[in-house]
């Protein structure tokens, strides 16, 4: 590829050194610099989702986690899991909403 010229917009940002043109060098620069952030995009979005997935079967769980506090006779335990439990769900069912609705949003952009 040779040297192109920038037509209209002489702030391309493939264009690091402002002289209106794009190198081969540039390019490549330019094109790697995009890969790396969609790869960066991609794990931020595998992560987020692991995140969701995660809370959501600790939400599911909670009420196991009393039950089986309950049946080991930890009756304290159970009255601490039991009075944290309206934080907790509130908590995780916000994490997982936050993440379902940027989900929503974002497709429907």
């Amino acid at each position: 590829m040779e040297e192109k010229e920038l037509e209209k917009n002489l702030n391309h940002p493939a264009d690091t050194n402002g002289d209106g043109r794009v190198s081969d060098e540039e390019h490549k620069m330019y094109l790697e610099f995009k890969r790396k952030e969609l790869d960066d995009q991609d794990a931020m979005r595998d992560a987020q989702r692991k995140m969701a997935w995660f809370a959501l079967f600790g939400m599911l769980l909670y009420p196991f986690a009393v039950v089986l506090a309950n049946l080991v006779k930890l009756e304290t335990a159970a009255t601490i899991l039991g009075d944290m439990a309206a934080t907790y769900f509130v908590s995780v069912a916000a994490i997982v909403a936050a993440f379902f609705g940027t989900q929503a949003y974002s497709k429907n952009k």
